[in-house]
């Protein structure tokens, strides 16, 4: 795995302001055989923002039992993206390990869903 020695280019703070990144709860969690890479379809409640589909890379680290009930923090204004058979609406966040398999971005106590980063 290759972590960058440097930032990436400067953004302002009106660009960082445009990312919304809001919190929510999985409340359901599959395998999606269909994926090229191994993948899950996860829905996660983001509060007044309803429930959101996402298709999500973290078959190394989580089961999908495990996932119900966890909040994860999601960028919700990418668009949606077609996945094979599957329509993600949001991204769901994590950071690599050092085997490149993704653990999931939490905030570190429960917050009510829908929340935005700031």
């Amino acid at each position: 795995m290759h972590i960058p020695a440097q930032t990436m280019e400067q953004i302002s703070w009106q660009e960082f302001e445009r990312t919304d990144i809001r919190v929510g709860t999985i409340v359901a969690a599959e395998e999606f055989p269909e994926a090229r890479k191994p993948a899950y379809k996860v829905q996660v409640d983001l509060g007044p923002l309803g429930i959101k589909k996402s298709s999500a890379q973290i078959t190394k680290h989580y089961k999908p039992e495990k996932l119900l009930g966890m909040q994860v923090l999601c960028v919700t204004n990418l668009g949606k993206k077609q996945i094979g058979s599957y329509m993600s609406e949001v991204l769901v966040t994590g950071f690599a390990d050092e085997n490149g398999d993704i653990v999931l971005a939490q905030p570190a106590g429960k917050v009510p869903n829908g929340s935005k980063l700031m």
